[in-house]
């Protein structure tokens, strides 16, 4: 039997918000694309609706919902249901270091623990000040090359992806961001189509999930683009040939910055001897790795024995 229409009638905010997150209980979803929590999920779905930005949402919560827009509402709940399709594709937007991205099925969900550690200028592992260069490898939406340039306001950032469709998500986001003089977007399958060139910073976000993982994945991962989540057999192979690849791409005092996800354990019995310094998030996540370019170096054998 299906679930019934919000009632189209006066409801404050802060209720329809109540009754949205009741379906999305009762419908067992999955959460991890922007949101962690069925009640999360609703309130950013009632706030896009109401254009409200999500840091004004807690002021909004008495404030009467228009019928036409509850319809909506109704409208795009019933399709998270539906389809398991993430929230984000459905709203044609997603969140990232406090700001707005335009994302489809083109590219994955904008949900990088590193947005946080690109806030702190990656304080205290490099004078942000000395910072002129920064590369987001894998860039997919773009979010993260925006970000650092928005972090560090006189650098150049270039954005590299594989992926043609990717990169003109990205395009999208330059622009809405007014960012298209200080973002190079680059088609590279990793630093192939990079030589010669280094970065003060490296940020990346590679694939990292194992083939055996991406089957027991929930059904709102199968809407994603397999090219930005697997990664082999270990789920490793974009990480090693970044780790062998990345000393001839940073200056000296430069940072290697990688998310590596479930994947982290793996690398690190991958290479016991790297001194790879777990980031810690306000959450407690321990999955993005910082190495210096001299670490890089130092273990570039180990590296290039392994890819």
């Amino acid at each position: 039997m299906s679930r019934p229409p919000l009632r189209q009638t006066s409801r404050t905010t802060a209720e329809v918000i109540r009754a949205v997150t009741r379906r999305f209980q009762r419908a067992k979803l999955h959460y991890g694309h922007g949101t962690e929590t069925p009640q999360d999920e609703a309130a950013w779905l009632v706030s896009h609706v109401l254009r409200i930005a999500p840091n004004r949402l807690a002021q909004r919560l008495d404030k009467p919902v228009t019928p036409s827009r509850i319809k909506i509402i109704d409208a795009l709940a019933s399709e998270r249901i539906k389809t398991h399709k993430p929230l984000a594709y459905l709203l044609k937007e997603a969140w990232f270091a406090g700001r707005p991205f335009y994302v489809d099925e083109r590219v994955i969900v904008p949900r990088s623990l590193t947005g946080e550690f690109i806030l702190e200028c990656f304080q205290p592992w490099i004078d942000a000040k000395r910072v002129s260069r920064i590369l987001d490898l894998c860039t997919g939406s773009g979010c993260m090359a925006i970000a650092c340039a928005q972090a560090f306001p006189k650098a150049r950032v270039e954005a590299a992806d594989v992926s043609i469709e990717a990169l003109a998500v990205a395009r999208l986001n330059i622009k809405r961001h007014r960012l298209g003089r200080r973002v190079q977007l680059l088609r590279s399958d990793l630093f192939q189509a990079l030589k010669g060139k280094r970065y003060d910073v490296i940020a990346t976000n590679p694939p990292y999930v194992t083939r055996a993982e991406m089957k027991s994945l929930p059904r709102e991962y199968r809407y994603e683009p397999e090219l930005a989540l697997i990664s082999g057999r270990d789920g490793l192979d974009a990480i090693k040939r970044i780790l062998a690849e990345a000393p001839e791409h940073l200056t000296f005092g430069g940072i290697l910055v990688g998310e590596v996800g479930n994947s982290a354990i793996t690398l690190q019995k991958k290479f016991p001897s790297v001194p790879f310094v777990w980031l810690t998030t306000s959450t407690g996540d321990e999955s993005v790795f910082l190495l210096t370019a001299e670490e890089l170096q130092r273990h570039h054998d180990a590296f290039t024995r392994a890819g």
